[in-house]
């Protein structure tokens, strides 16, 4: 007995800390279904690094990093992670869902335990991990963060807590009762059944939406539009992965062995009709203030879906303006010269791409325009289709 109590402590003092298994089988499901769906929902899913800061009470587990920093030390090499694995004492809160260039510079997810979050259950937990690699995806673009400083949105800062805390008039009477019908008509706009009711709501959501602009500053309606396209978007894409894994993926035998395990269906389910579609009719952005721009973005994502299936291939190139996606981009380089846009369609849309040009006719006969800064849209207009008219007209009488 004397032998095992002087020992006994000597032995404690040997254990390393470990993964709990929980989370370490949690882990795994988030890195399977990120490597058989991610790419199905991006394209460009597995160029970024996955890297998972995982905190628990006592210890940060660092998997997946591709330079840890000096103070972790290396625990193991994780077969089910394949992954190493390596750990430090705690330094984050618990309750963390984030994603920031926490360990060398590399932007990584710093998370706590499902229990320790809000998520609270394994499957949430899971697509949550899966949602913030899509910031991971986000922020790995080579101009990303000389692109958000030319936003000038910062104030000087220099942490990225201006991302949360930038004074957007959540309180403003106009702007709140604007923001209010938009996210109305957002809503009634994704319950259309029929290509034209479709088309109909569409337009006018898209009207309302340029009125609620009319109503900002141009660096606040730019604020807005980075938290669309920034959150908005990655709640988008948690419901995507969640609703591909509900179809078309089979979790593992010890996922769902987990006491809190639920099916994906029943997540996506959720994130769809109470975190987007069911939060649309009844925001309010002086309650919620910046978390409003989480289902509005997402939606807008779903509305893009129906409206452009293209806009993914414009998202990372043309940043952080998601309204610009609504305008398909081939309409946009169709034409080297506004007349060749022929139908009352094209010359809208053309004019859209172009809002910040008008145009002067330089040959009548030729029906040819450049730019120029002395006629109005109205009247741009209607150059472009008497010119289109004249080409077509020309064209029979060769003919």
């Amino acid at each position: 007995m004397l032998f095992i109590f002087l020992t006994a402590p000597h032995i404690l003092a040997q254990e390393k800390p470990a993964i709990p298994a929980a989370d370490r089988t949690r882990l795994a499901e988030a890195f399977r279904i990120g490597e058989r769906l991610g790419n199905r929902v991006w394209s460009s899913w597995d160029k970024a690094p996955f890297a998972v800061l995982l905190v628990t009470p006592k210890y940060e587990f660092l998997i997946r990093h591709p330079r840890p920093s000096a103070d972790f030390t290396l625990l193991e090499t994780d077969p089910v992670l394949t992954s190493k694995v390596y750990f430090r004492k705690r330094r984050q809160p618990i309750h963390f869902l984030a994603t920031f260039p926490a360990v060398g510079g590399v932007s990584t997810i710093v998370i706590g335990q499902a229990e320790n979050t809000e998520k609270k259950t394994s499957t949430p937990w899971v697509v949550t991990v899966l949602h913030e690699h899509f910031h991971q995806l986000q922020t790995s673009q080579p101009s990303y963060y000389s692109e958000v400083e030319s936003l000038n949105l910062s104030g000087g800062d220099q942490t990225g807590m201006w991302m949360l805390n930038y004074a957007f008039p959540y309180q403003n009477d106009r702007v709140r009762a604007q923001f209010s019908r938009l996210s109305k008509l957002l809503a009634e706009a994704l319950k259309a059944k029929t290509k034209r009711a479709f088309s109909a709501k569409l337009a006018i959501y898209l009207e309302a939406r340029k009125t609620f602009q009319s109503l900002l500053s141009p660096d606040e309606y730019k604020y807005f539009s980075f938290q669309l396209w920034q959150e908005g978007i990655a709640r988008y894409t948690e419901f995507r992965i969640a609703d591909l894994a509900a179809k078309e993926y089979k979790p593992t035998r010890e996922f769902r062995l987990l006491k809190d395990y639920v099916p994906f269906k029943q997540v996506a389910s959720s994130i769809l009709n109470q975190q987007i579609l069911g939060k649309l009719p009844t925001l309010q952005l002086e309650k919620s203030e910046r978390l409003v721009f989480y289902p509005l973005g997402a939606a807008e994502g779903l509305l893009l879906d129906r409206g452009n299936r293209n806009w993914q291939s414009r998202y990372f190139t043309e940043k952080f303006y998601v309204d610009k996606y609504f305008i398909p981009a081939v309409i946009c380089r169709s034409a080297s010269q506004p007349a060749e846009a022929a139908s009352k369609y094209q010359l809208r849309n053309f004019l859209a791409c172009n809002k910040s040009t008008t145009y002067r006719q330089v040959s009548k006969e030729e029906g040819r325009l450049e730019p120029s800064s002395g006629l109005s849209l109205g009247a741009t207009a209607n150059l472009l289709s008497k010119s289109a008219q004249q080409r077509r007209a020309s064209n029979n009488a060769g003919l």
